[in-house]
């Protein structure tokens, strides 16, 4: 199949094209910046890189609507730049400066951003799922032709409340599309050591009746054509799905990890960045399409570049977090001096 064909697809412009092209670089640039600033110890904590994983954020934002939300588990940092949150506050946050999408409180881990309808990365395994369910749960409720995308980790898919969720995903139909993005590694436990399941893991979602896809992420075509049938499905018909797709990180678990070229071997982390890099595959449709040319590729990778550059001098600038700011953001009614925040009672009157 001819997934340019796909009505997603058919009518994309020659600069929506390049423009999925200029978002990954942007991901990547930014990503290998921040972990040359951690190797400078100028950032601390964890620093989860998705370098090697572009395609996958990108090509799921560019689906979304007004309505739409997305939320995300440990690897978020391309989700929230994909969202829209701007290098700026995404590199302060990691610095723990007070210019940061959280004020600095929260690091690689709390990037949320009401603002862009982007509702966080949480660092432990599946909790995000229940919150999208909440989400979508409010969409329905609201009567919004939305759908919240909540994506997740392989490690993830064996948490119980992951299952929990789907059981009630399906039993309400949650307009949710669940994305497992398999990178082959919980950690550093590879799946076929983690996981018992037939096929993929996407299809455990049959014992709860609800579809389910598994799509490459080498073509952008196809991954956006077939994941907005899904969405579709949420926004029309309130079904959920969970789609898998398989990709790979180049770098470890997080940047702490020593032996993420032990579990996995040199030679088969060079065998993925020559034939399945995202970035290296998408340049190259591009360009046998005759909509690009190495000078373009240049001038948007260095634009990237100078961008991430900037955002280190951003973050470097800004201020840290005071003593005083411990007390601020913990509950939108004691921030805002709601009567509520006045008794001490936030959520029953």
């Amino acid at each position: 199949m001819d997934y340019r064909e796909h009505p997603i697809n058919r009518n994309i412009t020659e600069e929506a094209k390049i423009g999925l092209l200029r978002e990954m670089l942007r991901v990547r640039r930014f990503e290998l910046t921040a972990l040359k600033q951690y190797n400078a110890g100028r950032i601390g904590g964890f620093l989860p890189l998705g370098i090697g994983q572009e395609s996958i954020p990108v090509g799921l934002r560019s689906l979304v609507g007004p309505d739409d939300h997305t939320i995300c588990g440990w690897r978020g940092l391309g989700h929230a730049l994909a969202a829209g949150v701007s290098m700026d506050a995404c590199m302060a946050e990691l610095y723990g400066k007070s210019g940061g999408c959280c004020q600095g409180k929260g690091g690689a881990m709390s990037l949320f951003s009401p603002a862009n309808r982007f509702w966080g990365a949480y660092g432990l395994a599946a909790s995000q799922t229940p919150i999208a369910a909440g989400l979508a749960f409010a969409l329905k409720q609201g009567g919004k032709h939305g759908a919240v995308f909540c994506i997740l980790g392989d490690g993830a898919v064996n948490q119980g409340v992951y299952h929990e969720t789907l059981n009630l995903a399906g039993l309400f139909n949650l307009p949710v599309v669940f994305v497992i993005e398999n990178n082959g590694y919980g950690m550093g436990t590879s799946v076929s050591r983690s996981s018992r399941y037939r096929e993929c893991l996407a299809r455990r979602a049959e014992t709860y009746n609800i579809d389910w896809e598994k799509i490459g992420d080498g073509n952008l075509y196809e991954l956006r054509a077939r994941v907005d049938t899904a969405l579709e499905k949420a926004r029309k018909e309130h079904r959920p799905t969970v789609v898998e797709i398989p990709t790979y990180r180049y770098y470890g678990f997080h940047v702490a990890d020593s032996r993420a070229k032990i579990y996995r071997s040199p030679e088969e982390i060079e065998l993925m960045k020559s034939t399945r890099d995202p970035i290296i595959l998408w340049r190259r449709r591009l360009l046998e399409e005759g909509i690009l040319d190495d000078k373009i590729v240049q001038r948007l990778d260095e634009e990237a570049r100078q961008e991430a550059k900037s955002a280190v001098a951003f973050a470097e600038a800004s201020e840290s977090p005071t003593r005083a700011d411990i007390m601020t953001h913990v509950y939108w009614e004691s921030d805002h001096g709601t009567p509520a925040s006045k008794i001490g009672r936030h959520f029953f009157d």
